[in-house]
């Protein structure tokens, strides 16, 4: 595929990976159920959260495109997110640039919601900028060292529903954290699922992912521990009184969990395991998706929605 061939619009729609974009609406969706049950939600820092979450992930895309095709990570594989440098969609000026509007973006943004919340999230963006630029990029980008993994556990997860928690409420709760240990999981396997698809590539260039520490023995038990581990942290929310009963409906992705295990487990096959890490997105949203619904529901079975 050539530039001849992509529009603009689909050069950089493929460029921002929108499957992966669940990562935030999930998070920023869970958070808006919790400020709802605890009478805080405000509309416009809700959208203004999205919105400015949307665009660092974006630019974090961006920024993993970029230095990835700059450290010769793309050279060996065969199938991936975005890849629109390797297959002459973009440039790498092109795709620099687009990384370093989006960060604007979302740093003004969340600069603005700054000024109408409190200092905490300023700590919280900061940190969630740091992370953007170094996953991929600077002296020891994250996700060449096993560390992956554990940042997009912590932003995307617990990090990112307490900052969208906090431009509403404008206070500290731990709620926001507990609540964001079961994203954080499905999110975190969404990328491990993708570094077990390039093990034999990321080896090539000395891309040190969790997944090649590991072995691939250990790296499918990972996967299998995200994967499970998001099921039964929401159990246990529910039995802490966190989280409401009927985001139980969630289990309904169960059964797309073990098929998803069965084939990390078991194949070798690139094509097959760049699938299965597409499915594993969309078991993300949709675990996500489950459980706002579930969240909802007990909202408007108790009237919170309604009065």
């Amino acid at each position: 595929m050539t530039t001849a061939t992509v529009s603009t619009w689909e050069a950089w729609y493929r460029a921002a990976r929108p499957r992966t974009l669940t990562a935030t609406y999930v998070p920023i969706g869970l958070a808006g159920a919790l400020a709802l049950q605890e009478g805080v939600f405000q509309v416009l820092p809700f959208v203004l959260a999205l919105i400015g979450a949307l665009f660092l992930q974006i630019a974090a895309n961006l920024i993993n495109e970029y230095y990835d095709y700059k450290r010769g990570a793309e050279d060996l594989k065969q199938a991936g997110q975005g890849m629109v440098i390797k297959q002459g969609v973009l440039t790498p000026q092109a795709v620099l640039v687009g990384a370093v509007v989006t960060l604007l973006i979302g740093v003004v943004i969340g600069l603005y919601l700054l000024t109408q919340s409190g200092p905490l999230l300023f700590w919280i963006g900061l940190g969630g900028v740091l992370v953007v630029i170094a996953y991929t990029a600077g002296p020891f980008p994250l996700a060449y060292n096993g560390l992956g993994e554990v940042a997009v556990f912590i932003f995307m997860g617990p990090v990112m529903i307490l900052g969208a928690w906090y431009v509403m409420a404008r206070e500290f709760s731990a709620l926001p954290l507990w609540v964001g240990v079961p994203i954080g999981f499905t999110c975190a396997a969404i990328l491990h699922a993708n570094n077990i698809r390039d093990m034999d590539a990321d080896r090539a260039v000395n891309k040190r992912t969790l997944a090649l520490m590991l072995g691939l023995r250990g790296a499918r038990i990972e996967y299998m521990v995200l994967m499970f581990g998001a099921y039964g942290m929401v159990v246990l929310m529910v039995l802490a009184q966190i989280m409401p009963p009927t985001v139980l409906i969630a289990f309904i992705t169960l059964p797309e969990t073990l098929k998803l295990i069965r084939i990390i487990n078991t194949s070798r096959d690139t094509q097959q395991l760049h699938a299965a890490q597409g499915r594993t997105a969309k078991l993300h949203g949709s675990f996500g998706f489950w459980l706002i619904v579930g969240w909802l529901a007990w909202l408007i079975g108790r009237g919170i929605l309604v009065n």
